[in-house]
């Protein structure tokens, strides 16, 4: 039971390494969740309600995005004191980042394989585990990061 009301804390800024353990744990959750909700949404269009692929794949993906960042700022995020950065700048940074994301995967995914001799697969596991955790520090530091410093520790 302690180890629940520790994921779900609170985060500061001067985090120490149970919070960030925690805070990796609930980042880790909150990836699942959207893979979840990007997988489900994009096959149930596509083989249930029998929306074209790429349309089913758009849908989907709008809602995995809208869904990670409600969940990064309510869930993995969350502070007492409030954030640094407003709604409107996180959203910016957020999208911002994640466009990167899809730019670094398109493009390690086109040059790699042929240069490394690997097949995309490969290039493709362990470009999202990379930027996995290189958004973990991302937000944590530049978008989803409190307002003021803990007074705790």
């Amino acid at each position: 039971m302690a180890f629940l009301r520790h994921v779900a804390g609170p985060v500061s800024r001067a985090a120490g390494s149970r919070e960030i353990a925690g805070q990796g744990v609930r980042f880790g959750l909150a990836g699942g969740v959207v893979a979840v909700v990007y997988l489900a949404s994009t096959s149930l269009l596509a083989e249930v309600f029998g929306v074209g692929f790429e349309l089913a794949i758009s849908v989907g993906f709008t809602l995995a995005i809208v869904t990670h960042f409600a969940l990064q700022r309510k869930f993995v995020w969350v502070n007492a004191g409030g954030f640094a950065v407003s709604l409107r700048h996180q959203v910016l940074r957020y999208t911002g980042v994640a466009g990167t994301q899809y730019g670094v995967t398109i493009a390690a995914t086109s040059i790699l394989p042929g240069i490394l001799h690997v097949a995309t697969e490969i290039v493709y596991v362990c470009c999202a585990a990379g930027l996995a955790a290189a958004n973990f520090v991302i937000f944590r530091t530049g978008v989803f990061h409190p307002a003021e410093p803990s007074k705790e520790m």
